[in-house]
């Protein structure tokens, strides 16, 4: 199959989507499928280019076997949504204009960023090929959710828009139970909705003991390490955690958050650090994706947060399979089907998401209870083996195949 792949991320950039994109396209290369991604040159979060790259009209590359066209878009910071609009648009109409006269069977588009679906819509109007719509999350209702976004007007004109992707789509590949009853009860059938989760990156995410120097000298003084790596958003809640932080000096001096990355509020939680005089948060650049394993490997603890919010009771973090892949047990901030895929595995503690106290006390007791932390660590086991990303992608691939059988000329 001659695989069209439309998205905003892509490696080297370092966030979820690019890599659940670049995993799953490796994977189908070497399954004997010609996979070409149309993507723009990697600016995330910071709407600069990465080094190595320039925001040029087209420019050619290939990665573990994959053609990756980069195009041209308006880059911008991942914060201000008059601007990020620009940034998605611009993209949408450079990939479609790219997309356009190439050969290919089927065409996915993965959302967010919300408008590469047009290109999708596109492409299946204009060359009457077989769309795959994966959906990792329901936009705009999660920009929603963070307050990004509050002109009902323009938030009601994005919901018809969305409602015409998912009907236009011939098939739709959401990372969630949660997100496929939600299309359902908005009228989409369910016949052509199939759920395939996010997943383990098993053959990069392994334990080792070269642990990230700036970790280690930690540990030797005696520290409990609390963190993660990924993007700083207002989604994150991170501030929540500071807040916390700010009563462990006193009840658990021993105890050190550490969080890897950048992104919208970064800025904010340092000036927040500062003003609270904090030494026992820490905040560190991006890392490369090759070398998470090496910090994950050096955290005690692991923490995914996001803000107390009904949008978010229907995700399912992509740091869960991280950690679960490290055999690392962390603390989970987020009810709903996270909740309870966390809790079926029993691989990690849930604590009421910006429930202060109860985050502290979660915290405090899981910290001494060191059988605990090995039955947490033990029982990641399975649920790394149920949730391998190649088995993901060979699922996500055969049900493209089937579904689009007799459609494709």
């Amino acid at each position: 199959m001659r695989i069209l792949f439309v998205s905003d991320n892509f490696p080297p950039e370092l966030n979820a989507p690019a890599s659940r994109t670049f995993e799953h396209c490796k994977e189908w290369v070497r399954l004997g499928h010609e996979v070409t991604v149309v993507t723009c040159a990697p600016n995330f979060p910071r709407g600069e280019a990465l080094e190595g790259y320039k925001n040029r009209l087209f420019q050619r590359e290939y990665m573990d076997g994959i053609e990756v066209i980069r195009v041209w878009s308006y880059m911008a910071p991942n914060q201000g949504m008059v601007r990020r609009i620009l940034d998605y648009l611009s993209f949408a109409f450079m990939a479609s204009v790219a997309s356009v006269g190439r050969r290919f069977d089927t065409v996915i588009t993965t959302s967010p960023q919300f408008f590469t679906n047009a290109v999708g819509a596109f492409l299946s109007i204009v060359r009457q090929k077989y769309w795959v719509l994966e959906l990792r999350d329901l936009w705009p209702e999660s920009i929603a959710a963070v307050g990004a976004m509050s002109n009902k007007r323009l938030l009601n004109w994005l919901e018809k828009l969305e409602l015409y992707f998912y009907r236009r789509a011939n098939l739709i590949i959401p990372v969630t139970e949660a997100f496929k009853e939600n299309l359902v009860a908005r009228g989409i059938p369910k016949e052509k909705i199939h759920v395939i989760t996010n997943g383990i990156d098993a053959h990069l995410f392994k334990r080792t003991r070269d642990v990230f120097p700036d970790l280690q000298s930690k540990k030797i003084e005696g520290k409990f390490l609390v963190g993660c790596v990924g993007t700083i958003g207002l989604a994150h809640c991170l501030d929540f955690i500071l807040a916390s932080a700010v009563k462990l000096e006193e009840l658990a001096p021993d105890i050190l958050f550490v969080f890897f990355g950048d992104g919208a509020e970064k800025a904010k939680l340092l000036k927040l650090k500062e003003k609270r005089n904090l030494q026992n948060v820490e905040f560190f650049d991006p890392i490369p994706r090759k070398e998470v394993p090496r910090v994950l490997s050096g955290l005690d603890l692991g923490i995914v947060n996001l803000k107390r919010s009904k949008a978010f009771r229907t995700v399912i973090p992509s740091k869960i399979f991280e950690f679960v892949a490290m055999r690392k047990p962390f603390l989970l901030g987020v009810d709903g089907e996270a909740r309870r895929i966390v809790e079926q595995y029993d691989v990690g503690i849930f604590f009421a998401p910006e429930d202060e106290d109860d985050f502290l006390e979660k915290l405090l007791s899981i910290r001494r209870d060191t059988q605990r932390m090995s039955e947490l660590s033990q029982n990641c086991e399975l649920m790394s083996r149920d949730f391998d990303r190649r088995k993901l992608a060979l699922t996500m691939i055969s049900t493209i195949d089937s579904c689009s059988q007799g459609y494709r000329t």
